[in-house]
């Protein structure tokens, strides 16, 4: 009896190499729809799926495939004699290949404007369930699911019959595909009912690359991809120069970019260690970059650039003058590349789509160990009409101006965190101290003389008139912070007396 493969793909590549090599080692192919129109067309004999169940397609192609007569033929254990002479007595064909990747659901919801009806007709159901029949016996049945695999099974057939080895192997994809193509459908779903987050939660995402390391040289690590339209992010980079991205660089380029999308004007962040250590705006791309440079030109060695607009020639030479392990830009100009390209280690990353704002339904995960940590990302700063002057002295015009700056930045870094800024410029950020006054002291300190006359964002309130205290000294003239201590009023008390303006967010802003 010949050996029998049903094929039945959504995406078609390599299909016709394929099936003509099964059929070259005698097999017979079974097919339906689209799929055996391809390939009756290349030259390949293809038995109609309707051929082999007695009963026509019907209800628009939902129904073709669910029959025991196909399923019968998958599942069949050939060691198992009473299987055997059950198959031989209903006359039932074994099937020992089943090719097949599922309808495009992905594809489907990712399109603009797709309507649920749509994405509905595209939840595949006889795939999945040949599929998984076939992972299900695969001591018997190779099943093939992604296009990458048909050389190898081929290569296998030719030689014998595909090994126990690799038909383990495609079981196991099976289930790597399913899950990740329910997890879609579920997340889809959830969020047309408008449901918060689920009693089980199972997300899915596609590798992006192997990282040579993770944090640290003896720790394996992978990039991941999140699907959905966000756009933006460091997953649709292109890299156009230098070795390839580690942990820990795009660990801290995510931080960057995160940063950069809270600045309409050209923008330069300057990231080191996941913290900010420099932002810039100005007029132009390379006025913004020198701002956040100067802002702290120590620790900007080593560390990491995005800038908000394409990176031009004079822009590549102010950042060629130190060294800086990547520049991430929507653009950069041909001179601009010449310049910085001359630089060996340097890694330069283009991301049209930068400035893209994030939205709520990008989620933030946080692993722990024995769980994971989901939340809504966050998108918002604070609103203008909930911001309340609690001194007696209001901000000025600038202040507020800068007090917006800096509560941009202050968002950004890692708690307890201070910023200390002008209008367009950081002059000193204090991140992630196990105390506030601490990281107070750590933005005077690297402010310098260039603290004098700035403003001091907090990224939550103070528990105490310290800071207060050490501001007035350090000639902070203006305080934004979210309010809520039981102690408010010790520091208002404070501020009052020293001249300084100060006003509540109501929105705290912890990052951890």
């Amino acid at each position: 009896m010949k050996k029998r493969a049903v094929i039945s793909v959504s995406d078609k590549t390599g299909v016709v190499e394929f099936a003509r090599g099964l059929e070259k080692s005698g097999y017979e192919i079974v097919s339906t729809g689209g799929t055996a129109r391809e390939l009756e067309k290349a030259g390949v004999r293809v038995i109609n799926i309707s051929d082999v169940t007695g009963f026509p397609e019907c209800l628009d192609g939902r129904v073709k495939t669910l029959h025991p007569m196909i399923h019968a033929g998958i599942l069949a254990m050939r060691d198992n004699p009473a299987h055997m002479e059950l198959v031989r007595k209903l006359n039932v064909a074994l099937i020992d290949v089943v090719a097949i990747n599922l309808y495009p659901f992905k594809q489907t919801i990712l399109k603009e404007n797709v309507t649920f009806e749509e994405a509905i007709e595209n939840i595949d159901i006889g795939g999945p369930t040949m599929i998984r029949a076939a992972a299900k016996n695969w001591q018997d049945v190779s099943v093939i699911v992604d296009p990458m695999d048909y050389d190898r099974v081929l290569g296998e057939i030719e030689n014998g019959g595909t090994s126990l080895e690799t038909k383990k192997l495609l079981a196991y994809k099976v289930f790597e595909h399913t899950a990740a193509y329910d997890a879609l459908i579920s997340a889809y779903l959830r969020k047309q009912n408008g449901l918060g987050f689920p009693d089980k939660y199972t997300p899915t995402f596609e590798k992006v690359q192997d990282l040579r390391y993770g944090e640290n040289p003896h720790q394996s690590a992978v990039f991941y991809r999140e699907i959905g339209n966000f756009g933006g992010t460091l997953a649709d980079a292109k890299q156009l120069h230098g070795k390839e991205l580690s942990y820990n660089n795009i660990n801290d380029a995510n931080g960057a970019i995160e940063l950069l999308k809270e600045f309409d004007k050209p923008c330069a962040v300057a990231v080191k260690h996941a913290n900010p250590c420099g932002v810039g705006v100005g007029d132009s791309i390379c006025e913004a970059y020198v701002k956040a440079h100067d802002a702290d030109p120590v620790s900007i060695y080593g560390g990491i650039i995005a800038l908000n607009r394409v990176c031009d020639d004079k822009t590549a030479e102010e950042i060629s003058k130190i060294f800086v392990e990547i520049v991430i830009a929507p653009g950069f100009s041909d001179s601009a590349l010449e310049i910085l390209t001359k630089k060996k280690n340097i890694r330069l990353l283009e991301l049209p789509g930068v400035s893209k704002k994030n939205t709520p339904d990008m989620l933030d995960y946080k692993k722990v160990d024995g769980g994971l940590l989901v939340q809504d990302l966050n998108c918002e700063l604070y609103d203008d009409a909930d911001l309340t002057v609690v001194t007696k002295r209001a901000p000025t015009a600038d202040e507020l101006e800068a007090m917006r700056f800096a509560m941009r930045v202050v968002k950004h870094t890692k708690s307890n965190a201070i910023v200390l800024t002008g209008k367009d410029k950081t002059i000193g950020i204090g991140p992630g101290q196990t105390n506030r006054i601490t990281s107070l002291e750590l933005a005077i300190k690297y402010g310098a003389d260039k603290v004098r006359g700035s403003v001091m964002a907090s990224d939550a309130y103070f528990p105490f008139d310290d800071c207060v205290e050490a501001a007035a000294k350090a000639g902070i003239t203006a305080i934004i912070q979210p309010g809520g201590s039981i102690r408010d009023k010790d520091s208002i008390e404070a501020c009052d007396k020293h001249g300084i303006a100060m006003v509540f967010t109501g929105k705290r802003h912890f990052k951890h």
